[in-house]
């Protein structure tokens, strides 16, 4: 199989080095130079992204499967418009597309469980965006006959990304705020979630990829902290804490993400299935 990247996130970079085994060939779309070093020294092949996108078309006509990271704004997906011709045109049948989702596009629940069937309702203007692009990738699969699955994610968490990471650099913070809970996902339960619906999912497929336990997010710098012999940070108040609009945002969304359908549709077994 050939995959194709659009958008070179830290999921993707992630999902190539632990399964890039199983595909022939791997390409990521590149805008900066930055992004083109990242590819080469990963020798992975570059498709840059100019005024022309005939570099992008060629890549669509001739991938097997594509991973879609790059997030929308307000003027939409970045890509559906830009390879609906190319996917139309092709003669070797039609791609998987995996579109890498949030489940922020349910939006607040006040702590209640979600599933795949639980109706959106987008809480911030970037959730909006969000739910937006999904229905343009899966109306894009209804009209060229490609294979789209939807994956919202949870809160990602890896190597470099983690509360551990965090409190070795000064930056964590325990910020309190009664009743609230998140869901996390290690990026490598991402990528298994991912192999796992190439070989058993459906094409229209909404994923939820959660890990088995919402916690309370202070409660996981505690643990990190305890991991690493160091004393936590101290308690802040949600209310008095200096956060950035979009942590905000999260703060102001509180669900617990069922993530049964992976267990029991696609059979995956979570690497990290709790935060500890």
């Amino acid at each position: 199989m050939r995959l194709l990247c659009l958008g070179y996130s830290y999921t993707a970079r992630h999902v190539i080095a632990r399964h890039r085994a199983r595909f022939s060939h791997v390409a990521a779309t590149a805008r900066r130079v930055s992004t083109r070093d990242m590819l080469d020294a990963a020798s992975i092949a570059t498709v840059p992204l100019d005024g022309e996108d005939e570099a992008l078309r060629q890549a669509v006509l001739a991938c097997d499967v594509l991973l879609v990271s790059a997030g929308p704004d307000e003027y939409g997906d970045p890509f559906v418009a830009r390879i609906a011709d190319a996917l139309a045109r092709r003669t070797k049948g039609p791609p998987e597309i995996l579109y890498l989702s949030t489940v922020g596009v349910y939006g607040d629940h006040a702590g209640a469980w979600v599933s795949e069937t639980t109706p959106p309702r987008p809480a911030s203007q970037r959730s909006h965006w969000r739910l937006a692009a999904e229905t343009a990738w899966l109306a894009l699969g209804q009209s060229t006959g490609a294979r789209v699955q939807i994956f919202r994610l949870a809160g990602i968490y890896g190597p470099g990304r983690s509360a551990i990471d965090n409190l070795r650099a000064g930056t964590a913070k325990r910020i309190i705020k009664p009743g609230q809970v998140f869901n996390r996902i290690h990026v490598d339960d991402i990528g298994e979630t991912l192999m796992a619906a190439l070989a058993r999912g459906a094409p229209g497929a909404i994923w939820n990829v959660a890990d088995d336990e919402p916690a309370p997010p202070q409660d996981v710098v505690t643990f990190a902290a305890d991991l690493l012999g160091l004393p936590p940070p101290p308690e802040i108040a949600y209310e008095s804490a200096s956060l950035s609009p979009m942590a905000r945002s999260f703060y102001g969304e509180t669900k617990r993400i069922s993530n049964r359908a992976i267990r029991e549709t696609l059979g995956v077994r979570l690497i990290a299935p709790t935060y500890r």
